[in-house]
């Protein structure tokens, strides 16, 4: 946890009106009851609760395949009508789910978003990361985002999700060697053909959508958020909603620590992102379960999960405009789906933000307590 987090912003945020920033009127759907809401200047109207669909693209057993298809579909049928994906998620095979799984409904009915800018077909780019494959290979993963790679991976996009058109094409990581006129040139170019509605980013700062915002229009920025991660609290809240552009806040129970379920000694395979994820230390999973106890009594009185309460929480912050929920199965797509169902006041709130901060400054004065003892050692 950074300190700046509750030193220079916890309060200021935590303590602030839960439902401020653009466009925070709840919608009711027309053929569901889901909240919706509207990113400013678009008329796309984005499901409170969206289908993050990350968490579908791990494996690919035949098992896996049809558990994946079974949670989108549940997902749509209680209301969810924003599916997130990208092409690095399973490595292609994410997003041929995902259109598989939506090509029963009207396409007229779904916001489909999906991303750019990584590639693990080339050797080219910056190193990104390296993942696993479905056949338990490493693959090598660069940010890349020259004009024809950018225009390659729509059109790959587009075939693999059955559909003419993306509702929502947002760039997923800077690649800081392309230049961004020669990147959003080819994304504007994909506007004016009718393949991409409208543009958005990830992972970006605001310096950075300032400037991509002098080549093309962005209307969102997705980041990482939740109750243990919150740095965008510090600018980049504060920077969307005084410009009127929409937050999609992914990771929010960030890989499970949230839901209470994260024992203190588990373990992760190989290449999974919660073995170098400091908030998976055994110390820190102990805070946030012993925090999330504290929380289990108002999840009791709402008749939801800690989970559902934490979905809930997050969409109840200052400038989200929709909360990626990622589900392997249709038990929790559906449990997801429900947070959406939950209303906490104004108390509530408060209680969740006042027993938040104190996780806060526990976690934050153990970083500083082994901050002093690696300096210790090196003088």
């Amino acid at each position: 946890m950074r300190t700046q987090t509750v030193q220079t912003v916890g309060k200021r945020f935590l303590n602030e009106n839960h439902n401020a920033g653009h466009e925070r009127q709840p919608n009711k759907g027309k053929d569901n009851n889901m909240e919706t809401r509207k990113i400013p200047g678009t008329d796309l109207n984005l499901s409170v609760i969206a289908f993050g669909s990350y968490a579908s693209g791990k494996g690919w057993a035949p098992s896996e395949r049809k558990s994946a298809i079974e949670a989108i579909r549940a997902s749509y049928q209680l209301g969810v009508t924003t599916f997130d994906t990208a092409p690095i998620y399973g490595l292609g095979d994410t997003e041929a789910i995902l259109g598989e799984a939506l090509s029963c409904f009207p396409r007229d009915k779904v916001q489909i978003l999906t991303k750019f800018g990584l590639r693990w077909l080339y050797v080219r780019g910056r190193p990104f990361r390296t993942v696993v494959s479905f056949d338990g290979k490493d693959v090598n993963i660069y940010r890349y985002a020259t004009r024809e790679s950018v225009i390659e991976e729509c059109e790959n996009s587009l075939r693999r999700l059955k559909t003419d058109y993306i509702d929502l094409y947002q760039l997923h990581w800077p690649d800081e060697a392309t230049p961004f006129e020669e990147t959003f040139e080819a994304v504007s170019r994909l506007v004016e053909q009718g393949k991409v509605r409208y543009v958005g980013v990830s992972n970006v700062t605001p310096e950075q959508m300032d400037e991509i915002g002098k080549i093309v229009p962005v209307v969102s920025l997705q980041m990482p958020y939740n109750m243990v991660e919150r740095g965008i609290e510090k600018d980049v809240m504060k920077y969307c909603i005084d410009s009127d552009r929409a937050i999609l806040a992914y990771r929010p129970l960030e890989a499970g620590l949230l839901t209470g379920k994260i024992r203190q000694d588990a373990t992760w395979p190989r290449n999974d992102s919660r073995n170098t994820n400091p908030y998976f230390t055994p110390d820190n999973i102990r805070r946030v379960n012993a925090f999330l106890e504290q929380l289990r009594p108002l999840a009791s009185e709402k008749k939801a999960t800690l989970a559902q309460l934490t979905l809930r929480w997050t969409a109840n912050r200052s400038g989200i405009t929709s909360v990626l929920a990622g589900a392997v199965n249709s038990l929790e797509a559906v449990e997801n789906a429900r947070a959406a169902e939950i209303s906490l006041s104004r108390r509530d709130m408060d209680f969740i933000n006042g027993t938040l901060l104190k996780l806060d400054t526990e976690m934050i004065n153990e970083a500083l307590r082994k901050t002093r003892v690696r300096l210790a050692a090196l003088s």
